[in-house]
C-alpha cells in the first residue's frame, strides 16, 4: 500500500462516521465565528430550540464590520452595530469566548486564531470565510464553510463534508531579496490557474517553503483558496514549534515538549501519492502584481500584460473584459501606473512582519502628495507589538494613516473604501470588481511592492528602495 498524505492522517483521525457515496462526518476541533456570517446560523439554532454544542471549541471576534478609525463603534453604520450587538448577545447567551471591541486580543479571526495559541497542529478548523486555509500553515486541515454549515457546528460540532483529494506544490530553490511569501503566493495561481486547484487540499513543500516563517506561510495558505483549492497544508517543524510555544491556549512545560513531538511527527509518508502535483523554483519568482479582476491575473512587476489574443481562447474573454475594468494596455509593463490608494493589511498581509516589511521602505520617505495609504494592523496584538517598535512612527512620519484593527479595505463594507475609478495597490487577497469599493480598480502586491508604489506614487519594484534606507 501506498503512504498516507499529510491529509489523510488529520482527515481519518476526526471521522465520526462514514459510508461509501455519502459525505462523511468530520468532527471539527475549533470553529471560528465573526459578526458578519454568524446571526443567520445562530437565528437558526434558536428557531430550532437548539444549544451550542460545544461552546469551549468556539472563538469569536468582531473583525468584518468595525470601522478602523478611531472611535469604532461610534462611526460604525446601523448595519454594523446591529451585527456586532447580535454577535455580543449569540456568545454571552451561549457562553462563547468573544473577543469584542474592548478585548485587547481582538482582530482578525485568522490573525487571532494563531496568536492565542488556539491554532495547533493536527486540527480541523472551520469558520464562514473562505481564507480559513491560512492555518493550514500550522499543519491543519482548514477551511471555510458556509452560513448553514456554521449553524451545523455550532449545533453539532460536526460537518458533513466530502474528502477532497490531494495536491503536492513543492516549491524549491530560494527567494531572492525584495520577493515575498505573497510573490510566491500569487505566482503559484498565475501558474496553476484560479481552478487549477479545485477539489483539492494543496500541501506546499520544498526548500522555500521551509524557508518561510510562519507569517509567510500563512500568507501562502492564506491564498491558496484563490486557485480554487479548499485549503492549503504546510506540515509542521520546528518553526511552527518555536512559533506556538508560550501562547496562551498551547500547553507548557513538559506538556509542550510532548506537544512538539506530535506537532512534529505529522507529515506525509515518504511513499505518500498525491493526486495532483505541481513544481515551482522560487529563485525565479520576482516581486508580483496583477492586471486583472482575478488573482490569476498578474505577472512579474516590469513585466508586459499580457495580449489576450495570445492567451488560451478560454482566457481570452475574461482578459479582455477584466483589462477594460483596469484600463490596462497590453503588451506596457504595470510599472509607473498611478496608484490613488495604498492598503497595506488583512488577513493576508496584517500581522508584524507585514508591517515591519512595508516600514521598511518607508523609513525616511515620504508617500507620494497625491497617494492615501492605509495601514491595518491584522490585531490589537500587533498593533501594540508595532508601537513598541515605532513603527507607528514610521508610517505616520511618512504620510500613512494608522489605524486600529480590523478587516479594513480588504473588503469595503466598514467605512473603508476606494473612490470609483481609483487604484489601490493593496496587500489583500482578492481583487474583483468592485472588491474594495464600487468600480474600484485593485492591483494585488506584497508589502514591500505597496509601501514602494506609495512612495513612487505609481505601481514599482520594490527592490531598488531596500538599499540605503533599509
Amino acid at each position: 500500500m501506498s503512504g498516507h498524505t499529510l491529509l489523510d492522517r488529520i482527515w481519518d483521525s476526526h471521522v465520526v462516521s462514514e459510508r461509501p457515496g455519502h459525505p462523511s462526518v468530520l468532527y471539527v476541533d475549533l470553529h471560528l465565528v465573526h459578526e458578519v456570517t454568524s446571526p443567520q446560523a445562530f437565528a437558526e439554532l434558536h428557531r430550532r430550540d437548539l444549544e451550542v454544542r460545544r461552546p469551549t471549541n468556539t472563538l469569536a471576534t468582531i473583525d468584518h464590520a468595525i470601522p478602523t478609525v478611531a472611535g469604532g463603534l461610534r462611526n460604525a453604520s446601523a448595519a454594523a452595530r446591529n451585527q456586532i450587538s447580535t454577535l455580543e448577545h449569540n456568545c454571552a447567551r451561549h457562553g462563547i469566548e468573544l473577543h469584542g471591541l474592548e478585548s485587547p486580543e481582538q482582530g482578525i479571526v485568522h490573525v487571532i486564531g494563531p496568536e492565542l495559541g488556539r491554532t495547533q497542529p493536527g486540527m480541523t478548523v472551520v469558520c464562514g470565510d473562505s481564507h480559513t486555509s491560512t492555518h493550514g500553515a500550522f499543519g491543519c486541515l482548514a477551511f471555510g464553510i458556509g452560513t448553514s454549515e456554521v449553524a451545523q457546528v455550532l449545533a453539532t460540532q460536526c460537518l458533513l463534508r466530502h474528502r477532497p483529494q490531494a495536491m503536492r506544490v513543492t516549491i524549491d530553490g530560494k527567494l531572492d531579496e525584495g520577493v515575498t511569501a505573497k510573490d510566491l503566493a500569487l505566482a503559484l495561481i498565475a501558474k496553476i490557474g484560479a481552478d487549477g486547484g479545485r477539489g483539492f487540499v494543496i500541501e506546499y513543500a520544498g526548500e522555500a517553503v521551509r524557508d518561510l516563517d510562519m507569517e509567510g506561510r500563512m500568507t501562502l495558505c492564506n491564498l491558496s483558496i484563490e486557485a480554487g483549492a479548499r485549503g492549503g497544508l504546510i506540515a509542521p517543524d520546528a518553526t511552527t514549534s518555536a512559533w506556538l510555544d508560550g501562547r496562551l491556549a498551547c500547553p507548557s512545560g513538559p506538556e509542550f515538549d510532548t506537544a512538539k513531538e506530535r506537532w512534529e511527527s505529522l507529515r506525509s509518508d515518504p511513499a505518500a501519492e498525491f493526486s495532483k502535483e505541481v513544481r515551482l523554483d522560487a529563485s525565479r519568482v520576482e516581486p508580483w502584481v496583477t492586471w486583472g479582476t482575478q488573482p490569476a491575473m498578474g505577472g512579474p512587476v516590469d513585466a508586459p500584460v499580457p495580449d489576450p489574443g495570445e492567451l488560451p481562447a478560454s482566457n481570452r474573454v475574461a482578459a479582455e473584459q477584466a483589462q477594460r475594468y483596469m484600463d490596462v494596455v497590453p503588451g506596457r509593463a504595470l510599472v509607473g501606473v498611478p496608484v490613488d490608494t495604498v492598503f497595506v493589511g488583512s488577513c493576508t498581509n496584517g500581522r508584524l512582519g507585514d508591517l515591519r516589511a512595508a516600514a521598511r521602505v518607508l523609513r525616511r520617505r515620504q508617500v507620494a502628495h497625491r497617494v492615501r495609504m492605509v495601514v491595518v494592523p491584522g490585531s490589537r496584538a500587533v498593533k501594540r507589538a508595532a508601537e513598541a517598535e515605532g513603527l507607528d512612527v514610521v508610517f505616520r512620519e511618512a504620510g500613512a494613516e494608522w489605524r486600529e484593527p480590523g478587516c479594513s479595505m480588504c473588503i469595503a463594507m466598514n467605512g473603508d473604501r476606494i473612490e470609483a475609478g481609483a487604484v489601490c495597490v493593496s496587500t489583500s487577497n482578492r481583487n474583483f470588481e468592485g472588491r474594495q469599493g464600487r468600480l474600484g480598480r485593485t492591483i494585488l502586491a506584497s508589502p514591500l511592492t505597496a509601501a514602494a508604489s506609495a512612495v513612487a506614487g505609481a505601481v514599482a519594484d520594490p527592490r531598488p528602495f531596500l538599499g540605503e534606507h533599509a
